[in-house]
């Protein structure tokens, strides 16, 4: 989804490579474990742990770690070394409200939406709620900015989940902010992977009440799939927010339908 002034005629088809994550996975895995049989797992120790009383000590952390690296260490260890001492880093993700209202206030699309938002608070007697997940390694966030900001002018309490956010850890925000919503915004190509685990989390948890929905670069030919998942809606490059809005609303105003 994006706030998009011109909309194209006809969307393009286009050639897209399917990675199969899982056997990826796999076989990244297996590279692991044939580099730890092959190295001296206490040289490693020894260089990872000089490694994290380096960064305490704030020397030459390069050195170290081009050591811990010449030794075999993986780059996760080596990030995790260090980690100890540094802590992981948590980018904050802030929306900006009346930016898309200010754009969008005569659009008779962005109106339907604010009314349906209006009925929707009265009959659940709250503002209808989503959050906004990154997970995996996507690391742009400008997209989920955008969708919250609007999504907030739309009339919806809106939350954003933190970048690099685990499955389990977008599920366990979700329900602890009480979402109605969990929208997922993909731009690494990891929904056919991340999103099922979305799924079996919230049923395990017993919150498959949340309702999830998809957006950003996903492939048509992967929609399907999705949907089988339980997503109940998937917002690609180009989609009007309003409209997905609108789209959203619907599904959930049905529940108090007779």
């Amino acid at each position: 989804m994006g706030v998009n002034r011109y909309q194209l005629d006809k969307e393009t088809q286009l050639d897209i490579l399917d990675i199969d994550n899982a056997k990826v996975r796999k076989s990244q895995i297996e590279r692991l474990e044939k580099m730890r049989k092959s190295r001296n797992s206490e040289e490693v120790q020894n260089a990872l742990e000089k490694l994290t009383a380096g960064a305490k000590s704030k020397e030459n952390l390069l050195e170290l770690a081009v050591d811990c690296a010449r030794k075999r260490a993986s780059l996760g260890e080596i990030s995790d070394a260090m980690e100890k001492v540094f802590g992981r880093y948590q980018a904050t993700i802030r929306s900006i409200s009346g930016v898309y209202s200010a754009e969008a206030m005569n659009d008779k699309e962005f109106e339907k939406a604010r009314q349906m938002a209006d009925q929707f608070a009265k009959l659940d007697g709250r503002r209808p709620r989503i959050m906004v997940a990154k997970m995996g390694q996507d690391g742009h966030d400008r997209g989920a900015k955008v969708i919250a900001t609007a999504f907030a002018d739309l009339g919806f309490d809106v939350d954003i989940g933190p970048l690099f956010q685990t499955p389990e850890e977008a599920v366990q925000q979700a329900i602890e902010n009480d979402v109605h919503i969990l929208g997922i915004s993909s731009l690494a190509a990891g929904h056919k992977t991340l999103i099922p685990t979305v799924m079996k989390e919230l049923k395990k948890k017993d919150r498959e009440d949340i309702m999830v929905i998809a957006g950003g670069v996903i492939p048509q030919q992967d929609y399907e799939f999705l949907y089988k998942q339980g997503v109940m809606g998937i917002f690609g490059p180009g989609t009007k927010i309003a409209s997905a809005a609108v789209e959203i609303l619907e599904i959930l105003l049905s529940y108090y339908e007779d």
